[in-house]
């Protein structure tokens, strides 16, 4: 039998059941396959499955940590868990099995978590959708046939579904925030260097890329970074503070906070009247929390922003691809990935060491900018995505734009990038959907995003909390303040187990 009560509860609440044994943690495991089963057909979420590694685990009756015996799910990106299969989203890697674990999941392991699987993703985590060949697309719980964002969709759209009160994601230009932005959930994308990358990479995605989970409340999302953030034999780190991410919501402000708000977006897009509505909304909790709440933002060269990011994803494709061939044990092919993911790969190779630099130079100056607008400010507030979740489909290229990839991809030939509008519309579709996101990855500040909107017609649109960098104390009690003000815990989405 399993535990009817489940979703009542978020993942701390599970746990002080387990403690007090009122609930088993085979009960618990029990219930979210149950639910898995029934419910993950129609989202696909789950796509690969651990339920006989989970089954082991709680039998072996060792579970211990402030989460011991709570159902989890891993993203298939940065997770390497010890003979378990990680694919990373893409045929590139498919079959490959990581012979130990990363140090995060040792760290969720210790903290009790039961792993029974792992999530969907966009092929090498790329695109703000979740649709990748090797899986097919995942579903929103809040609507069939709309994206749950990416590249952690799979964990926000189990998470929205009632599947886990909580799931593993990561976040390189936006994939914990997005999501759960589409999702009605809560996503933090905490400080650069505080979460662990080792004991294989010493820096993940120029340290843009930043892991931790997607939640139904704040204060789990707070928990598990008491749980797993911190110190790291060989790696950058920022310590943790004493008393901890947990305790300190129970912490008043000193003061009320200094916040900007904005429905610009940060990077070249244009404006939506739902992303307004959105942050407008937060804005006005925020004033009625006490709050000082004004209109401002930061003032940087956008469109230079905009392009050395894509440059740096580009890169960081060529790199990805010049790196399975150690896996592959010979060299990448088109036809080992997806046509956009080769495209990418291609735009990266065309740069040569000078062009790295030069782009490399071009976002830390601008984020710098980013970064001393926080002199003046504590928070500033924007929505988490342009626009309410995106049909299936909607970034790729279509008509004369997808021959022309098409030909790029068959030929390889590298100069037919220069043709003009080539990737601009691709690039230009991907920014306008998630405009604000991007830059906080870059400065390295925590970012979380918070569900306060729904469209008219029944869709999640997040808002966006950032500080100062290593301030996440900050983002977190301002949403757990807006979390009281207007609770979104018991919100449910249509699909839901």
């Amino acid at each position: 039998m399993g535990f009817a009560e489940y979703d009542r509860f978020d993942g701390l609440g599970l746990a002080e059941l387990v403690a007090r044994g009122e609930v088993s943690p085979t009960e618990l495991l029990d219930e979210a396959i149950e639910r898995a089963d029934r419910i993950n057909p129609r989202i696909n979420a789950i796509v690969i499955e651990m339920f006989d590694e989970a089954r082991r685990r709680v039998a072996k009756d060792e579970l211990a940590g402030p989460y011991a015996g709570v159902p989890f799910l891993l993203k298939d990106l940065a997770s390497a868990y010890a003979g378990v299969k990680l694919q990373s989203g893409s045929q590139l890697y498919r079959g490959y099995h990581p012979a130990h674990h990363s140090e995060l999941i040792e760290r969720y392991l210790r903290a009790g978590l039961v792993v029974f699987g792992k999530t969907n993703t966009p092929e090498l985590g790329i695109v703000p959708v979740t649709e990748p060949a090797i899986y097919g697309a995942a579903h929103n719980p809040w609507r069939h046939g709309r994206t749950p964002g990416g590249s952690s969709g799979g964990a926000a759209a189990a998470v929205a579904a009632g599947i886990v009160p909580m799931a593993h994601g990561g976040d390189g230009g936006g994939s914990i925030r997005i999501p759960a932005g589409c999702c009605g959930l809560f996503g933090l994308k905490p400080s650069k260097y505080r979460m662990p990358v080792g004991p294989d990479e010493p820096e993940r995605f120029f340290g843009f890329s930043v892991e931790h989970v997607i939640t139904r409340s704040v204060r789990d999302s707070a928990a598990m970074l008491d749980a797993t953030a911190g110190e790291e034999a060989g790696s950058i780190y920022f310590p943790r503070p004493a008393e901890g991410f947990l305790a300190a919501l129970d912490e008043p402000f000193e003061r009320p906070l200094r916040i900007a708000f904005t429905d610009e977006p940060l990077l070249p897009a244009p404006k939506n009247v739902d992303a307004t509505r959105a942050v407008e909304r937060a804005a006005k909790l925020c004033e009625d929390l006490g709050h000082h709440v004004e209109r401002a933002r930061p003032r940087f060269d956008a469109a230079a922003f905009a392009k050395a990011f894509f440059y740096h994803f580009a890169i960081g494709v060529a790199g990805e691809l010049k790196w399975a061939e150690r896996h592959l044990h010979r060299p990448t092919r088109a036809t080992d990935v997806e046509q956009l993911t080769w495209v990418l790969g291609m735009a990266g190779r065309s740069l040569d060491g000078g062009d790295v630099v030069v782009q490399r130079r071009i976002l830390h100056v601008e984020a710098a900018k980013i970064v001393a607008f926080f002199g003046d400010y504590d928070v500033l507030l924007t929505p988490t995505t342009g626009t309410p979740p995106l049909e299936h489909g909607a970034l790729l290229p279509q008509g004369l734009e997808a021959k022309m990839q098409d030909v790029l991809a068959l030929t390889d030939t590298p100069a037919l990038l220069k043709i003009p509008g080539l990737l601009d519309r691709a690039i230009a579709r991907a920014y306008d959907f998630s405009p604000y996101t991007p830059p906080f990855n870059v400065t390295g500040q925590p970012s979380a995003s918070v569900p306060l909107h729904w469209t008219d017609d029944g869709l999640p649109l997040g808002s966006m909390i950032t500080a100062r960098p290593g301030d996440e104390k900050t983002v977190l009690r301002l949403a757990q303040q807006l979390e009281a003000a207007q609770p979104w815990f018991d919100r449910r989405a249509p699909t839901h187990a």
